[in-house]
């Protein structure tokens, strides 16, 4: 055997086990649940989220129409048509054309898809609180802090909305983002509207989408697995040749 060439195979395979010990000492690369970081993020994310999702619910209903709103489980149960639980009221401008607070009680999902199957969307709303979870123990590393804040806000909007389904039978809205603002070249929804925006929704669905954007986002960030595995290989030639 080529002795130089028995030489370079050595130190190319010495200057793999290096990086493998580097990488499997380095802290960051730790799978997300065996990082307190990790966890610490999770669980404030969801805290803080939960608690201005329902703040934020209560503070609406306290205000906008200019006095408090209850919202009974039972009528809610008893009534087909959820507007007639909400007194006639106008809208509260806070940026024109950007942003406006109206009451609407939601008994769907999301920007009201669904309606009337929420004991379907309480069950779903468990399983992908449940699969968020899983995916945070499973899919992230410690260092991955984008995504334990996304999975954080995906779980509390979920619990969030879950706790109105379970409350009060319905899901309660108040937030109208670009109010009047039209679609362009005369286009609308199905049904007719022509808002570019013509759903009311609440911080948990915001949230939602938020949590969302920031996994795809990690997602995309991602280094892919077969390329890594491939520069950590040191029997490829090219590795032999990089090492001599």
């Amino acid at each position: 055997m080529d002795p130089i060439h028995d030489r370079s195979r050595s130190r190319a395979r010495s200057t793999g086990w290096a990086s493998l010990t580097h990488r499997s000492s380095d802290t960051s690369l730790r799978p997300g649940s065996a990082s307190k970081r990790a966890w610490l993020i999770l669980i404030l994310t969801t805290l803080v989220g939960l608690i201005l999702d329902l703040w934020t619910k209560a503070l609406a209903f306290e205000r906008v129409v200019g006095y408090p709103v209850q919202v009974e489980r039972e009528q809610v149960l008893q009534v087909p048509d959820l507007g007639v639980l909400i007194p006639p009221h106008e809208p509260v401008t806070v940026v024109p054309n950007v942003l406006e607070l109206t009451l609407v009680l939601n008994p769907g999902a999301v920007f009201g898809i669904g309606a009337g199957k929420r004991w379907f969307f309480i069950i779903f709303t468990v399983i992908a609180c449940v699969v968020a979870l899983t995916l945070f123990v499973k899919w992230t590393r410690a260092k991955d802090w984008v995504a334990h804040a996304g999975f954080g806000l995906i779980i509390s909007g979920g619990i969030g909305n879950l706790y109105d389904r379970l409350l009060f039978a319905c899901v309660r809205d108040f937030i109208h983002p670009l109010p009047g603002v039209r679609l362009p070249f005369g286009l609308s929804w199905p049904g007719g509207n022509t808002e570019i925006w013509p759903y009311v929704s609440n911080v948990a669905d915001a949230f939602l989408i938020v949590g969302i954007v920031m996994l795809m986002y990690h997602a995309w960030r991602l280094p892919d697995p077969t390329k890594e595995t491939a520069d950590q290989d040191p029997d490829r030639p090219d590795a032999e040749t990089k090492a001599g």
